[in-house]
């Protein structure tokens, strides 16, 4: 019996002895929608590559009645997700409902117990739960697919498994969340505060009514979570991503970026090191020559550093209806052609335990604004600081405005100004204490900004 025989059930034979795949779907949201269309514009396209019928036979959702401009006469409908799961209508499932727990995870977990292939868009529930999904999909012999999961529709799932397999890879970084690309473009473009770029955001339907998902960093944690799994061949660790936001990214601070020749962009990093793995999430200065720092607005992007290829960058929509619906498809498209893959690389048992590695040992370049009192031997203070640490500075600009320009009697300016360094590279641990001695020092009006370089 062939391999595409032995994982399509024999229900999914139809009379005259074409193989049909019989999806359902649970979620339809602008997502799901899009994937009925899809599978419904493309299926004679679909059936030639694949040598199979893709058919959508049930759906789930929570409102039946809602206009979602697909016709969901000719679909059996069930109120109860899980039962959709294992119904035996269904011979691959799809789970675009969302969240790391609850139905979602419910779903999943009843269709991989049933011995159905799950083809999934949510990052949340494979950064939490994926080594045990994996797991329960390797024992039956099914996909979990997850190729939407990360970046939207860009194909990086299929270029790393795939595509590199014969390289080794060092690093893969990227921008991988729309919302805060969008919010650090306008701020740089037009000069504006984040509160206004976040609003704008909002009323444009980029960032949810509560932010902090997307603009803290959690969502391209989650997703650098699962690209390090399968880069490293480690399991999903997504508690050992340390993880910052763009909350507190200032005007002036993409305004020195810009004069320094950087950008500043969100970026989620997964390095090999000596000392194990780094996993991180945080404001970036990138140089302007490189391919990601022209990205811009809601598109994503992700490079990868390999030994035969060198850097690869992949950029594309990172989410929305039509750009996710593609890489569904395209997963659902390799259940129909019998195709199936460790879900993370290797099988489960052969994925490694993760070695952390601590924020505090990473070592790079560092943007460092200071906002100090404008009087006599700061810079000075400043610098015995940062060379009792050995950070070795590159560069040291001062702002004084006109105001500043006004001394009182004691030799303090009436208004703090910033003092802007970039270092050479330097350990984060570092860099942190020589921040602590400048503000014991008294030399500091307000907390201090850090942004790290990723140089190419």
């Amino acid at each position: 019996m062939s391999l595409i025989d032995r994982i399509l059930s024999p229900r999914s034979s139809s009379r005259d002895g074409a193989r049909t795949l019989r999806v359902g779907i649970a979620g339809l949201g602008t997502v799901g929608a899009a994937v009925v269309r899809m599978i419904e514009r493309r299926s004679a396209a679909l059936a030639a590559a694949t040598g199979c019928t893709v058919r959508v036979t049930a759906v789930s959702a929570r409102d039946a009645k809602r206009d979602r401009g697909i016709d969901l006469s000719g679909f059996t409908w069930f109120d109860d997700p899980v039962a959709l799961a294992r119904s035996e209508e269904v011979d691959c499932v799809v789970e675009l409902v969302g969240g790391s727990e609850g139905a979602a995870k419910e779903i999943v977990e009843a269709a991989l117990a049933v011995g159905k292939h799950v083809v999934t868009a949510n990052k949340a529930l494979l950064a939490h739960h994926g080594n045990a999904l994996a797991k329960m999909a390797e024992a039956r012999g099914v996909s979990l697919a997850y190729e939407a999961s990360v970046a939207g529709g860009i194909p990086v799932i299929k270029a790393i498994r795939e595509g590199l397999a014969g390289n080794a890879v060092s690093r893969v970084y990227g921008i991988m969340n729309g919302t805060c690309n969008y919010i650090l473009s306008r701020m740089e473009a037009e000069g504006l505060t984040f509160e206004a770029c976040l609003k704008d955001a909002q009323a444009l339907g980029y960032a949810e009514a509560d932010p902090t998902f997307d603009v803290e960093g959690f969502d391209t944690a989650h997703k650098l979570a699962i690209l390090t799994s399968l880069v490293f061949g480690v399991e999903i660790d997504v508690e050992g991503v340390s993880v910052e936001g763009i909350s507190a990214i200032q005007p002036l601070d993409l305004t020195m970026a810009d004069e320094l020749g950087y950008r500043i962009k969100l970026l989620g990093v997964a390095q090999a090191t000596e000392a194990g793995i780094e996993q991180r999430v945080h404001p970036t200065m990138v140089p302007k020559a490189t391919a990601i720092a022209q990205v811009m607005g809601v598109t994503n992007a992700v490079t990868i550093d390999a030994d035969a290829v060198g850097e690869l960058t992949l950029i594309g929509p990172g989410a929305g209806g039509d750009a996710t619906a593609s890489a569904v498809v395209a997963d659902i498209a390799d259940v129909a052609a019998g195709l199936v893959r460790p879900t993370f690389g290797k099988p489960v048992a052969r994925l490694a335990a993760p070695r952390r590695v601590e924020m505090q040992r990473h070592e790079g370049g560092y943007y460092v604004r200071l906002t100090v009192h404008d009087r006599t031997g700061v810079a000075a203070g400043v610098a015995t600081r940062m060379a009792e640490r050995e950070i070795s500075i590159e560069s040291i600009v001062q702002r004084r405005s006109a105001k500043a320009a006004s001394i009182d009697p004691h030799g303090l300016s009436r208004q703090p100004v910033p003092l802007v360094l970039i270092t050479y590279a330097a350990t984060e641990g570092n860099i942190r204490a020589a921040l602590d001695a400048i503000a014991a020092d008294g030399l500091l009006a307000e907390a201090p900004q850090l942004i790290r370089i990723e140089r190419e």
